[in-house]
């Protein structure tokens, strides 16, 4: 929840144009509105790749810029803004120095998409919705109609790419409700390190409502900014007082910090500065932090919620739970659990098969098998993790192919004591094969037997609720197709 409660209020910092800090990352990205220009500054890199460079660049309007060992995130910054409405909105980049030449992506939901888009999302490879590039003599790109030559923005030149070679896009249809990113990034690199200025000014098509009406401009004054799903191993997240509508008239500074986020703050935090204007937030220290800012004239307040996710992995002692197993007499599958140390959101896949959000698997193959974990919040997918399932085949094809040409109890060597004995249809005795047995190879005497349905026998030991090891016995049968 974000709040500001004003006794005088600070309307003419906005009018001339808002003064917004650079922000490198989408997940830090800076709250913006509609009714004055935004003065920005590129200045650095982002501390996250916030898209993969190879996906981007399919786009047709960003690349990695004039240093080449850079990031694709070289000099920019990151900006959010919310519709109030539904409508028509764009927007124009002015470059205001020679030597900075500007890129810009955005991303949202379109209008018939239901789903909530995030920086995971992003980082996870969504495309942009609009992208271009300023490659003209006016300093100007955009969406909508450049104001210098009025030239009107055209359309993606096809239906694999939002970029286009007119360097202003088409009018964006904006629903209500939606927060909506832009990514400004300056293509030719300034190499002496200053900041690169330009200014934003949303507009809106002639005749249409207001663009004032269409964004929220409350929106701005959450100036910590989004809620942020971070990573075991991002780069610490700074909080920065600086960026709220009280500007540089700040007396003091106070950072609460919520772990729980049950709506009870804890002892007051210890930021930088004098004041204390930033305040860093490093893993593992997930929790809600609210800043309260006092001035001459306001006291303005505003929190952010901050949640840590770590790297999936496979808890060490119930990693790979057996819920039934078909060399259970009561069973007839292997149905497995996998469980997580750790608290994200994860989705899994046996075998190099579909992933799901479900952690039990239903009848897996008996034997050694793969998982591999992803995590849902972008912290992380796993290599594939061996686990064995003890069971066995319900059936074997011994032709000599090298595949199935051996039936045995998978996973037998992992048991105690195991001994397996084999019976024809009429009761007797073709086999006995325990763990040092390769299998049966589907002969009696050194004849083939013909395919058919055979039964077994399988004994062996293994400790009960009490630790007291006691004998199993499992009675089933298998098939052997020639």
């Amino acid at each position: 929840m974000q709040k500001l409660i004003c006794t005088a209020c600070f309307l003419f910092l906005f009018s001339v144009g808002a003064i917004a800090q650079n922000s490198p990352d989408c997940r830090s990205a800076i709250p913006i509105c509609a009714d004055a220009p935004i003065m920005g500054l590129s200045d650095g890199n982002g501390d996250i790749n916030d898209f993969d460079p190879d996906v981007i660049r399919q786009t047709g309007c960003l690349e990695k810029g004039s240093i080449s060992e850079a990031n694709i995130e070289n000099n920019t910054s990151w900006f959010a803004f919310r519709a109030l409405a539904d409508g028509q909105i764009g927007f124009d980049i002015e470059a205001l120095t020679t030597t900075a030449e500007w890129d810009f992506a955005v991303y949202g939901s379109e209008i018939e998409d239901d789903a909530v888009l995030d920086c995971v999302d992003i980082s996870s490879g969504t495309e942009p919705i609009r992208c271009n590039y300023e490659v003209n003599t006016t300093g100007f790109t955009g969406i909508g109609v450049n104001p210098i030559s009025g030239q009107n923005g055209q359309p993606p030149v096809d239906d694999v790419t939002e970029g286009n070679q007119n360097t202003y896009d088409t009018w964006m249809d904006v629903a209500e409700g939606e927060i909506y990113y832009i990514l400004i990034n300056n293509y030719n690199t300034n190499f002496d390190g200053n900041p690169e200025p330009f200014s934003l000014t949303f507009t809106n098509p002639p005749g249409s409502q207001d663009v004032n009406e269409i964004l929220d401009c409350t929106f701005r004054d959450e100036f910590l900014g989004l809620d942020i799903i971070a990573c075991e191993g991002d780069p610490d997240i700074v909080l920065s007082a600086r960026r709220s509508p009280a500007g540089a008239v700040i007396n003091s500074v106070v950072w609460e910090l919520d772990s729980e986020d049950d709506g009870t703050y804890e002892t007051p935090l210890t930021g930088s500065g004098a004041p204390d204007y930033e305040l860093t937030v490093s893993y593992p220290n997930s929790g809600r932090y609210q800043v309260t800012i006092t001035t001459p004239f306001t006291v303005i307040t505003d929190d952010i919620l901050i949640t840590y996710y770590t790297t999936p992995v496979l808890d060490p002692d119930n990693g790979v739970t057996i819920l039934d197993t078909n060399i259970n007499p009561d069973y007839n599958f292997n149905d497995i659990e996998f469980v997580v140390d750790g608290d994200g959101d994860y989705e899994y896949a046996i075998n190099g098969g579909e992933f799901q959000e479900d952690p039990i698997f239903l009848d897996v193959p008996p034997g050694e098998n793969t998982v591999i974990i992803n995590d849902l919040n972008g912290c992380g997918t796993t290599e594939p993790i061996p686990f064995l399932v003890v069971g066995y085949p319900k059936f074997f094809t011994p032709n000599a192919d090298s595949r199935n040409d051996f039936w045995n109890i998978q996973g037998i060597e992992t048991l105690t004591d195991p001994v397996v004995f084999i019976f024809d249809r009429y009761g007797k005795l073709l086999k006995q094969i325990d763990e040092t047995t390769l299998g049966w190879d589907g002969t009696f005497n050194g004849r083939p037997m013909p395919s058919s349905d055979y039964w077994f026998r399988f004994e062996y030991s293994e400790p009960d609720d009490q630790n007291i090891i006691v004998a199993k016995t499992t009675r089933r049968h298998f098939s052997l197709v020639r």
